[in-house]
Parts: C-alpha cells; structure tokens; sequence
C-alpha cells in the first residue's frame, strides 16, 4: 500500500515547506494554528472561474457563509443532458474543507474549490462550517447536513439540477461528506447527495493502524496531530461511538450515494480510507478507490507541482462528470 520512497517530485515540493522550519498544528494554540494556515494559504485566486460569490444561508446554528464557484458554461446543460436525466441546470458539490475539524477557510480552499469546478465542470459550494472546539461535535456535521439541503433547495436560483448535487471533501470535510450522507439516509425527506468524492478522508479513531505506524510523523500530517485534532473536535470519548463523527463507526455503510474515495501511501489516515472504501464495497455502496503508492496527505493541493497530483485531480474530476 506504500511505495518504497516518496514520489520525487512531491519529496521535493514538501522538502520546500520543511525548510520554512515550521512547527506542527499539534505544536501551536489553536489561534496560532489557525494564523499559521492563513499565511501559507494566501495567494492569488487559480485558476479562473467564471464567478466567485460569497453568499450565505441560514443554518441549525447560524448563518453559514459559502462561496458558489461557477466554471463558465455552467448556466445550463446541454439539449441531449436535459432529456436524459429531466435537468434543468448544473451538476453541483458541495464541498467541505479539511483542517482537522480546527482549521481551515474559505480562502484556504479556493485553489482545489476552483480545480473541482473547471475541471469537473461543476458549481462548487464551498462551506465555510463552523469550526471546534468553540463548536464542537456535532455542530459541523449539522450545518454539513443543512448545506445539502439548502444547495437542494435553492437548485433554481443557483443554476443547478437539484437530482445532480453531490458532496465533497478532502480530509476532516470527507468526513463531513460522509456524515452528511448517513444523515440524509437516516432522516426522512432529507436530500441524498448524488455522489460522495472523499479525498484522503479521516474515516476511524484507531491511531495503531499500519499506516499511523509508518507515517506517525508525517510528511504533512502526523499522529500528533490527528489526536490533537480529535481531542478538540469532540466533546467526550462517547462521541467517538458516533458515526457521524467516525465514520467507521457505523453498523453499515450500505445504500449510500456512489463514493470515489483517494486514499495516498505516505499518509497516516491511508489505511482508514481504504477501510471505508472496501466496507462500502462490500455493504452494497457504489464506490472506486483510487490508491497513490508514493503520494502523501494533502497531496491533491500541489497539483500544479506535482505530475502524479494533477493526474488524481483530474481523476476525480472525471468521476465527479460522469456520476453527476
């Protein structure tokens, strides 16, 4: 599951930030943290969209800023597309960031945001959810779920076909998309996502696992810092019982949307995505595994630097065109 050397393109990108002599996020305060992600996330806006919009919608607990990205062409669908599947606009993400529960932006998800919208040819609605632990569990995964529904809701004044919105997320956010979509199995009338596209998602709690053994101290991501993301994210140990909040959790995965989960060697949460795509196997969940040997966590994000990167970007933009 793990390739003998790290591929070396991507060892020269991260040898790059490691010379910066940055601490780990398991190594800061939590507003330090949070500073430290806004510097190494800023940049100019890549690539072009048609159109960014920041709007909001109300939430369980608030208003929920998101920014609706529009690759150009997306107003409508085509004749052949409409007759087909009865749509009348878009196929649509919503899509949740990573950062471990703790982190993480709207600004620090705009690059991979733009990528999924020009690449899959989709309206991208990022959510900028409420972040732990001044909300703990499961206040994200409540407005994860309230997302859904509103993009559903909304499908008209967005340009989208609400029977083609699907969820995405990359780390801590795939693991929101997945709760998201137990949520919408379990509640009545609730919106199923059309599909689920999980990059490298946090899915179980076990840091024994091989892969939190190989790659306990990173590159990217360590296991210090998934306890320390852990441990501000939920309220007790009996929330880690909860498959909302570990998805490996649940008594069956089974009956949810089609999921294309990536899962990278180099990285400690491997073995918990490859878990969770072989239990949707076998439980009766569509689903495609994309496996990169030599890749690490976060390595989508570094598509423009790293060959095998910008091939799994456009992998799962592939999916997200064709299952939506």
């Amino acid at each position: 599951m793990r390739a003998d050397e790290l591929d070396p393109d991507l060892a020269a990108a991260i040898a790059e930030i490691e010379s910066l002599g940055l601490p780990g996020w398991s190594d800061l305060s939590v507003a330090a943290a949070r500073d430290l992600e806004d510097d190494l996330f800023s940049g100019p806006p890549e690539p072009p969209v048609a159109d960014a919009r920041d709007l909001a919608f109300d939430g369980p607990h608030g208003e929920v800023p998101v920014r609706v990205y529009r690759p150009e062409g997306a107003e409508a669908t085509t004749a052949s597309t409409s007759d087909a599947a009865g749509a009348s606009g878009a196929r649509a993400l919503v899509h949740f960031h990573g950062g471990g529960w703790t982190l993480g932006t709207l600004d620090s998800v705009d690059g991979i945001c733009r990528e999924l919208a020009v690449r899959g040819d989709a309206v991208v609605v990022s959510v900028d959810y409420r972040l732990a632990p001044e909300h703990p569990f499961p206040v994200a995964v409540d407005e994860a779920a309230a997302a859904v529904e509103w993009v559903v809701e909304t499908a008209d004044a967005l340009g989208v076909d609400s029977d083609r919105v699907g969820v995405s997320g990359t780390s801590a956010g795939g693991a929101l998309a997945v709760a998201a979509s137990l949520r919408a199995r379990e509640v009545d009338d609730s919106p199923t996502p059309a599909g689920q596209f999980l990059l490298y998602p946090i899915a179980g709690d076990d840091f024994e696992t091989d892969s939190y053994r190989e790659n306990a101290d990173g590159p990217l991501l360590t296991r210090a810092d998934m306890r320390w993301f852990y441990e501000r994210y939920l309220r007790s140990p009996v929330d880690a019982a909860n498959p909302h909040a570990v998805s490996l959790r649940a008594t069956d995965l089974g009956d949810l949307p089609p999921a294309t989960v990536v899962t990278a060697g180099f990285d400690p949460l491997r073995d918990d995505g490859v878990a969770l795509a072989e239990r949707f196997e076998r439980e009766g969940t569509p689903v495609r595994h994309r496996h990169y040997p030599a890749m690490a966590h976060g390595f989508c994000s570094l598509a423009d630097r790293v060959p095998t990167a910008e091939t799994a970007l456009s992998a799962v933009a592939d999916d997200v065109r064709e299952g939506l």
